[in-house]
């Protein structure tokens, strides 16, 4: 009978793609995902612990697989499974843990896969692909516990991600995008001691992707300013079809002093003229960024610097987050936590100025026609769709389900709450 397979992911990209290389490796061995309501013969979970919150969900995740399949043999990975490996195998229905991935080949042996993945080829169930180009974080960032538990920096060999791009977009994917836990530092580990005319960039890799055969277009995932090179803008610039004019520059605070005490690499300002660097470059770019709320010690003065800095950039979408303290970082120690009341209502105030901000945006757009990659049936009007444009607005257009995964061309008619809203 053949085995069933269950797989769960927290987290961030990079993990959703790992999991999907667990999954495809382990078809070669023979294992198939289980149906809704079916027993597992084996669990993987995929774990994160950006957060303490991060562990908890892991932590239920772990115990209801456990209860919902009894006798199933739980595999744990990820970033919690790395910081905290015997209070992951302490879990119920646990009986294995991989602290690190580079022990999956020794996995994948176990099952009796030799000819090991390099990629994969599918996405199960999305319509957009996360291609991971590499691993590790090298900066000290005093509130991120990542890179405790992703030390070991590895960027992937350029004709692997090459092939596994041509994989996908066999399969039918038509937007990739480029992930890692550092993605603008894509290549160094190589550059070490070479001269500067022979170093690898992220730009080199785009210059290489863009010239596959096919009906695809490639989209950037968070990357730090620093790393938003003239060389990267130039080839995004020659590309306009291929690469999204869209990049998500973390930002983290506004305030100077904040940012010396995150250990950030950059001020304010720099940060800024960054961003209007590729405004000046880009037909309208769209720019999303991060934004934490209530760093320890942040005053009115520092958070009101950081809503000037998201207005004068002018980000189309903000991801806030209150701060969290993180055990095992510096951050967590620091004088002068910020009351709970007090984040709740600075968060609360930063995204009506993001709700001000994307609709400014989106209004630019109007009359502008986009390319629109469908994904989802709207379910309150029955013949609507909506798809993520180059541009990362949400698109509303006519049409069914059988236009999923493939790309529209529409003119922009109106904005509509959170979304645009097709011509028709």
């Amino acid at each position: 009978m053949p085995a069933t397979l269950r797989t769960v992911t927290l987290g961030c990209k990079v993990n959703q793609y790992e999991t999907e290389l667990v999954r495809e490796g382990l078809a070669r061995a023979g294992f198939h995902d289980a149906t809704e309501g079916e027993p597992a013969d084996l669990c993987v979970v995929n774990t994160c612990t950006v957060t303490a919150e991060g562990d908890a969900k892991s932590r239920q995740t772990i115990r209801q697989l456990a209860k919902r399949n009894p006798g199933a043999r739980i595999i744990v990975m990820g970033c919690y499974a790395t910081r905290a490996p015997e209070e992951v195998a302490g879990l119920p229905g646990v009986s294995e843990v991989i602290p690190d991935k580079r022990e999956l080949p020794d996995l994948f042996a176990r099952f009796g896969v030799v000819d090991l993945p390099t990629g994969i080829s599918n996405y199960s169930g999305r319509q957009r692909a996360h291609v991971k180009v590499q691993d590790g974080c090298l900066l000290n960032c005093s509130f991120c516990i990542i890179p405790t538990v992703r030390p070991h920096f590895a960027s992937r060999p350029p004709e692997h991600i090459e092939a596994e791009c041509r994989r996908l977009i066999d399969a039918g994917f038509h937007e990739l995008i480029l992930t890692g836990i550092h993605l603008g530092h894509y290549g160094v580990e190589w550059n070490r001691g070479r001269p500067k005319s022979e170093w690898t960039r992220l730009s080199h890799l785009l210059e290489r992707l863009v010239q596959l055969p096919g009906d695809f277009r490639l989209r950037l995932s968070s990357i730090e300013a620093t790393e938003v090179t003239r060389e990267l803008i130039a080839v995004m610039q020659s590309h306009p079809e291929r690469i999204c004019p869209h990049l998500h520059i973390s930002m983290q605070s506004g305030s100077d002093d904040v940012l010396r005490r995150m250990r950030r690499r950059w001020g304010a300002q720099r940060f800024t003229d960054r961003c209007l660097m590729v405004r000046e470059a880009l037909d309208r770019p769209a720019l999303t960024t991060d934004v934490i709320i209530g760093f320890p010690g942040e005053s009115e003065a520092d958070f009101a610097a950081t809503c000037r800095v998201v207005e004068a950039v002018g980000f189309s979408k903000l991801h806030i987050f209150p701060y969290s303290a993180r055990r095992g970082t510096d951050a967590a120690t620091m004088p002068n936590q910020i009351p709970e009341q007090v984040k709740a209502a600075r968060v609360e105030q930063l995204a009506r100025l993001e709700v001000e901000l994307r609709g400014r945006y989106y209004r630019q757009l109007i009359g502008r026609q986009l390319r629109v990659l469908v994904e989802s049936p709207v379910k309150e009007r029955p013949g609507r769709m909506v798809g993520t444009s180059c541009r990362y607005a949400p698109v509303e257009l006519p049409g069914t389900v059988a236009m999923r995964r493939q790309f529209a061309e529409v003119v922009a008619g109106e904005v509509r709450e959170d979304r645009i809203v097709a011509a028709e």
